[in-house]
C-alpha cells in the first residue's frame, strides 16, 4: 500500500501514516515535521516521531506506543512490578560501573537495563521509551552485551526510574555536615556590619548550601521553597510539596542576614543591600540535564532581634517538566471534561478559572491553550510574572512600563483571536477581559473565588452588568488540589467513622458500596501521599443559567444558579471530591481539608 502524502509532494513514513490514522497528529502537523526532518537530513537526523515530540509536544508516549507496534518492539508494563529490589540492586550494580559521560547516554536515550534473558545469557533486555533511539547500541556495548533485545516501556512509567538510578550525586551538599562547625566559630557585634557580612558570605559553604538546596527542591518536587529566620543565629529552608510545607534544614551558628544575602547575591534583580521594600528576582540553573527556572521573592519581616532587618524569601521552582499540556490528563471528571472541551472550542466568549493560589488554575489554562493552538491563530498572554513559555503563543510581561489594563488595550490593536488574561484584579481589566469575550475573541482568565457560582456575584460587584456576565462567559471552573494516596502503601480502612462520612456527603447507600482508603507511609512517599490531582466544579453556562443571571438584576442568586447547575449535571468541589475518594484516590480527611461543606 502506498503512504500518503502531506500534501505538499512529500512522503510520510508508516510511522506518521499510523499517527494519522489514529488521530493523535493532523496533516498540518505531519508536514511541519517532515519538513523539520528534511531540513536535517545527514548525521544525527532525528526520527519523525521523535520531532513530533520535541518540537511539537505531542504526547510521547501516544506517540512511541505507535513507533512499537510499526516495529514490533514488545511492549512491558512497569505497573506490574517488574522492577522490585532484586532487579533494582542488578540495575545499580551496572550502572555504577559507568562513566558520567556513559550514564548521559542513558539518560538522553531514557533507557534502563534490565536483566539478562534466563534462555540466553549473553543476552541484555534493555527497556527504552523510544525504541529507536540511535544510542541504544552504543548502551548495549557499555553493558558489554554481547546480544541485546529492546522493550518498550511508556515513559510515565519509566521516568521515575530514571530519576532514582540516574540522578547524579548533590555535590553541593557534600560539605553539609561541615557547616555547623565552620560557622560557630564565628561572632559578629549586633547591628549590620556589611564587611562582616562579606566575610560570612564568602564562606563556600553557604554558597554550596544554597545551590544544594536549589537541586534538592527539584529532585524532591516541591513547588516553592521558603527561606526565613528562625532565631538570631538560624535560618530555616522549608519545602512545599503536595501543597504542604516541610522544614528540610536549618543553619545554625550563621547569622539570618549572611544566608540571605547569598540568596540575593545568586539571583537577579535583586538588590543584596536593599532590606527594607519588597523585590522581585529570578534564578536559572541546569539540574539534571534540564533548565529549571526560579522565581524569587524577597519580603521585610519582623524579627526578635530589632535591631536586625529581617527578610523572609519565598522561591516558585518553575520546572518545565511539569507542565501540562494535554488537558486529558488534567483529571476532570466526566462531565466537566465535556463542558470544559466545549468551552474551549467556541469560536468566542470567556473561561474563568477560580481557586485560590496554588490550586493548580494556571496549569489548567494551559493545557487548555495548547488544547487550542494552531499557526492559523493569534494568541496572546499577559500575565505577571511569565511562569512557562507556551509554544505557539506571544506573551507579554507585566512589568513596570505596562500594566495589565495597558497590555490588555494594547492587545485589542494587535489583531488577536484567543486571549489569556493571567487575572481579573479589578473593575477596568475585567470589563476589558468581558468586552474581549464579547466582540468575538475567546477568552481565557482566572478569579479567585470560593467556588463557581460566587464568580458571576464578584464580577458583579466589581461592576460588571449582569447581561454582560450572562452572554460573555461560557464555563466557570472552580478547582483545588487534593493529595493522592501512596498507590503502594494505601490500606483499606478498617473500622470507618460512618459519622465522618455522612458529614460530607456520603450516603449510607454509597458508604455500603465504597471501599475506602487511609495513608500509611512507606519509603516511595510522604506520609502515606505522592502527588496530588484536581477536583473541579465546572459551571456551564447553558441557557438556563444565563436566564438567570439576566434576570437577577441588582440580585444575583447564587443559590438558584448552583441549583439549576446541579440538576444539570454539575458537580459541586465536595461532591467532586467524594468521587476522588469513590476511585479511591485520595481519603476522607482530604476532603474535609480542601472543601467546604455544600450548603
Amino acid at each position: 500500500m502506498d503512504l500518503p502524502s502531506t500534501g505538499t509532494g512529500k512522503l510520510i513514513d508508516k510511522v506518521g501514516f499510523a499517527l494519522l490514522h489514529k488521530g493523535i497528529v493532523d496533516s498540518d502537523l505531519i508536514s511541519r515535521a517532515v519538513a523539520i526532518k528534511e531540513r536535517e537530513a545527514g548525521n544525527g537526523q532525528r526520527s519523525l516521531a521523535q520531532i513530533l515530540v520535541q518540537e511539537f509536544k505531542v504526547d510521547h508516549d501516544a506517540v512511541f506506543s505507535e513507533v512499537a507496534k510499526v516495529y514490533a518492539f514488545k511492549e512491558l508494563r512497569l505497573e506490574d512490578g517488574l522492577i522490585d529490589d532484586r532487579r533494582s540492586a542488578f540495575i545499580r550494580q551496572l550502572i555504577e560501573g559507568l562513566t558520567p559521560q556513559q550514564r548521559q547516554y542513558l539518560v538522553e536515550a531514557k533507557a534502563l537495563p534490565w536483566k539478562w534473558d534466563e534462555h540466553s545469557p549473553e543476552k541484555l533486555l534493555i527497556l527504552a521509551a523510544d525504541p529507536t533511539h540511535k544510542y541504544i547500541p552504543r548502551i548495549a556495548y557499555y553493558f558489554r552485551a554481547r546480544k541485546y533485545e529492546v522493550y518498550f516501556v511508556r515513559l510515565t512509567g519509566l521516568q521515575p526510574f530514571l530519576e532514582t538510578f540516574l540522578r547524579s550525586e548533590n555535590v553541593f551538599l557534600e560539605s553539609l555536615k561541615n557547616i555547623e562547625t565552620e560557622l560557630h566559630d564565628t561572632d559578629f557585634e549586633s547591628g549590620i556590619d556589611e564587611a562582616a557580612l562579606d566575610q560570612e558570605i564568602n564562606k563556600s559553604m553557604l554558597v554550596n548550601f544554597f545551590e544544594g538546596c536549589l537541586v534538592e527542591a527539584v529532585r524532591q518536587g516541591a513547588s516553592d521553597i521558603h527561606i526565613f529566620p528562625s532565631g538570631p543565629r538560624s535560618t530555616d529552608f522549608h519545602f512545599r510539596i503536595d501543597g504542604r510545607l516541610r522544614l528540610w534544614n536549618r543553619i545554625e551558628g550563621s547569622r539570618p542576614e549572611a544566608v540571605l544575602a547569598v540568596v540575593k547575591d545568586r539571583s537577579r534583580g535583586v538588590d543584596r543591600f536593599e532590606r527594607d521594600a519588597p523585590q522581585d528576582g529570578f534564578i536559572q540553573r541546569e539540574i539534571d540535564n534540564t533548565i529549571i527556572r526560579f522565581r524569587v521573592s524577597c519580603l521585610p519581616i519582623v524579627g526578635t532581634e530589632f535591631t536586625m532587618k529581617y527578610e523572609s524569601i519565598v522561591i516558585r521552582v518553575l520546572d518545565s517538566r511539569k507542565v501540562i499540556t494535554d488537558i486529558r490528563k488534567i483529571g476532570f471528571q466526566e462531565k466537566a471534561f465535556e463542558w470544559f472541551n466545549k468551552a474551549i472550542r467556541k469560536p468566542q466568549g470567556m473561561v474563568i478559572l477560580t481557586g485560590p493560589t496554588g490550586s493548580g488554575k494556571s496549569t489548567t489554562l494551559v493545557a487548555a491553550l495548547y488544547a487550542v493552538i494552531t499557526p492559523q491563530l493569534n494568541i496572546l498572554t499577559v500575565e505577571d510574572p511569565v511562569e512557562y513559555v507556551i509554544q505557539g503563543a506571544r506573551q507579554i510581561k507585566i512589568g513596570p512600563k505596562t500594566d495589565f489594563e495597558g497590555a490588555i488595550r494594547a492587545i485589542l490593536r494587535h489583531d488577536p483571536d484567543i486571549v489569556m488574561v493571567g487575572e481579573m484584579r479589578d473593575k477596568t481589566t475585567a470589563d476589558i477581559a468581558i468586552k474581549l469575550a464579547n466582540t468575538g475573541h475567546l477568552t481565557f482568565s482566572t478569579l479567585h473565588t470560593n467556588d463557581a457560582p460566587s464568580a458571576v456575584t464578584r464580577l458583579y460587584k466589581m461592576g460588571i452588568e449582569p447581561f454582560l456576565i450572562a452572554y460573555a462567559i461560557n464555563l466557570v471552573v472552580a478547582q483545588r488540589l487534593v493529595r493522592r494516596l501512596c498507590p503502594k502503601c494505601k490500606r483499606k480502612v478498617e473500622h470507618l467513622d460512618v459519622a465522618e462520612a455522612l458529614s460530607v456527603g456520603f450516603t449510607e447507600e454509597e458508604i455500603a458500596t465504597t471501599t475506602f482508603y487511609e495513608p500509611l507511609g512507606c519509603p516511595s512517599c510522604l506520609n502515606g501521599f505522592r502527588g496530588r490531582i484536581a477536583i473541579h466544579e465546572a459551571l456551564y453556562f447553558s441557557p438556563a443559567i444565563r436566564k438567570a443571571i439576566f434576570e437577577a438584576g441588582d440580585d444575583i442568586n447564587e443559590d438558584l444558579i448552583r441549583n439549576i447547575a446541579i440538576s444539570e449535571g454539575m458537580l459541586t468541589l465536595r461532591a467532586s471530591a467524594r468521587e476522588r475518594v469513590k476511585e479511591g484516590v485520595t481519603c476522607i480527611s482530604e476532603v474535609i481539608a480542601a472543601t467546604m461543606a455544600d450548603e
